[in-house]
């Protein structure tokens, strides 16, 4: 991965038409959060999946509709730390050959699969915990309790692990989202459990696999909107491109700007160009990159190209709101 300080680089490139290109760009990350997580995923997925098959085998053995789908929900889990833990790690790589922005946008991806991984859970815990309220079957409460009590211990310990990470990048912030969401469910199965000791009711068991998928339906429907929108490269969430663009406007000596464009880079960074045109001359490379910075400063906008044009009787191929 290439880095660039806050200001960075400005390439000055003239051509026929008066027609002048700085490139400048930014810094890279929007939080302070650690830059690896690589450590937190590898003790997340450790702990989910020994306590997947934990919870899976006493579900099986107590008869539990509960366990079994909180179970099945905690190995899309490991799944989708698996998953964020590849693109990470991916994102890492330098850029080289075809892939000119390196591997960035598969933290993208990552949210988006997360996304389908959960989906995917709900329907088969609905389907289940449907078919239950037909044909009831035994609980044991108390062992219910128990394994549901080691899964809030379980899931928060490694939903702390994402916190600090959770609001600067969408990859993480699924992990986070996942874990939060198993202790809370997992919460929820010690009372069925509590609730069915005391009562005997069966009925109890579905009913919370059935809330269970309103718990996660909740927090998919997030994950699932943003990453989809990161995909078909609409601006990131927070961003505004009018709002980017009338700051833009506001600089020194532009007269108006055009082709501008916002999109996300990655789940952490993002990218603009835009054409800013100038009729008092090329400003020179310290113009374009303090732009950048400021955009950086302002917007959290990493790579930012900007395209200075001198003569407003030349038009621009790429003026036209129409043309992309």
């Amino acid at each position: 991965m290439h880095d660039h300080s806050a200001g960075g680089d400005a390439h000055d490139h003239s051509e026929a038409g008066g027609h002048d290109h700085g490139h400048a760009h930014g810094g890279h990350g929007h939080s302070h959060a650690p830059k690896s997580f690589g450590r937190a995923f590898a003790i997340g997925t450790a702990l989910n999946l020994g306590f997947v098959i934990i919870e899976a085998g006493y579900g099986i053995a107590s008869g539990s509709m509960a366990l079994l789908a909180d179970a099945g929900h905690n190995l899309s889990d490991v799944l989708g730390l698996l998953i964020a833990w590849g693109a990470a790690t991916l994102g890492k790589r330098r850029p080289g050959g075809k892939y000119t922005y390196g591997f960035r946008s598969s933290s993208i991806l990552a949210a988006f699969l997360n996304a389908l991984l959960l989906l995917i859970a709900i329907v088969v815990i609905a389907v289940e915990a449907i078919r239950r309220f037909s044909e009831p079957a035994p609980v044991a409460g108390g062992t219910v309790m128990i394994v549901a009590a080691i899964g809030i211990v379980v899931n928060t310990a490694t939903a702390l692990l994402f916190m600090s990470g959770r609001k600067g990048d969408l990859n993480i912030k699924g992990a986070f989202l996942h874990m939060a969401a198993d202790a809370a469910v997992s919460a929820g199965v010690v009372v069925a459990g509590f609730i069915i000791v005391k009562t005997g009711l069966t009925w109890i068991d579905p009913v919370t696999s059935l809330v269970i998928v309103g718990v996660i339906a909740i927090g998919t429907w997030g994950l699932l909107r943003d990453s989809v929108n990161m995909s078909l490269q609409a601006a990131p969430p927070g961003l505004d491109p009018e709002e980017i663009g009338t700051f833009l406007r506001g600089r020194q000596g532009v007269q108006e700007i055009h082709d501008l464009h916002v999109w996300p880079m990655s789940t952490t960074e993002t990218a603009l160009t835009v054409h800013l045109l100038v009729p008092g001359g090329y400003p020179g490379d310290a113009y374009t990159a303090g732009v950048a910075a400021a955009l950086k400063e302002k917007f959290g906008i990493d790579h930012a190209t900007i395209q200075i044009e001198t003569d407003p009787g030349t038009p621009c191929v790429l003026e036209s709101d129409k043309t992309v």
